[in-house]
């Protein structure tokens, strides 16, 4: 029998990535002589990746963002934001001690992000967590991402699990939608950095803190999962 599988979204989910995220993005448009965006404005620009992050604060600006230099300010975000990296950049209050605690308990444990593996990987490493995940998948290892549910199919795969074992964690809309295009349950969390409260996207759950990510958590969902379907 497959062990349970939590699958877990990376910036605003298990990583308080943003302090990082704005400040390589504001270093990046100020070469475009943009001003710079705010934390509020982050919601509305994270979630689908650096290139998409950048062409979004150009449409917030009002300022057209010519195709062809979108790769020369994707070079310098990746430059940026690698060479800072971890920064500010720190796990959620009880993430480390629900990853310990879950894979105490005998469960997989998987990371599936938007973040280009080139970003992600070098973070998950640099913040000491790489070997709590059997998997970790970004926007760019398979030729979908989130929403897309071949996105967290392809990342229960590498994993060595099973559908109907698998739950995902996660702050927005991608991973919410991404969840039921897959037919898993989601978590939701309401600290991290979706633009509406994440209660509107009807996750099979939602908690507030790490700590309420119990064993018998996981295991309800799963198992109120398998009776639905």
């Amino acid at each position: 029998m497959s062990s349970p599988l939590v699958i877990f979204d990376l910036d605003g989910t298990l990583i308080d990535t943003a302090p990082d995220l704005i400040d390589s993005l504001n270093h990046t448009i100020a070469s475009a002589d943009l001003a710079p965006v705010t934390f509020d404005d982050l919601t509305h620009l994270v979630g689908q990746g650096a290139r998409v992050m950048i062409k979004r604060a150009f449409e917030l600006r009002k300022v057209k963002l010519e195709e062809a230099e979108t790769d020369a300010l994707f070079g310098i975000f990746v430059e940026h934001y690698r060479q800072n990296m971890p920064g500010k950049s720190q796990p959620f209050p009880g993430a480390v001690e629900c990853l310990e605690r879950l894979a105490a308990a005998g469960m997989t444990l998987a990371i599936c992000t938007n973040k280009s593996e080139a970003l992600a990987l070098p973070l998950i490493e640099a913040l000491g967590l790489s070997n709590h995940f059997a998997a970790i998948t970004g926007g760019d290892t398979f030729p979908v991402r989130k929403p897309d549910a071949a996105h967290i199919f392809g990342t229960i795969e590498k994993a060595k699990a099973t559908r109907d074992h698998a739950v995902m964690v996660g702050d927005s809309i991608n991973d919410i939608l991404a969840a039921k295009n897959a037919g898993v349950p989601s978590i939701g969390v309401d600290f991290g950095y979706s633009d509406v409260p994440i209660t509107s996207l009807s996750p099979s759950t939602v908690i507030s803190h790490f700590d309420a990510l119990t064993v018998e958590l996981v295991n309800d969902l799963l198992a109120t999962s398998k009776v639905a379907s």
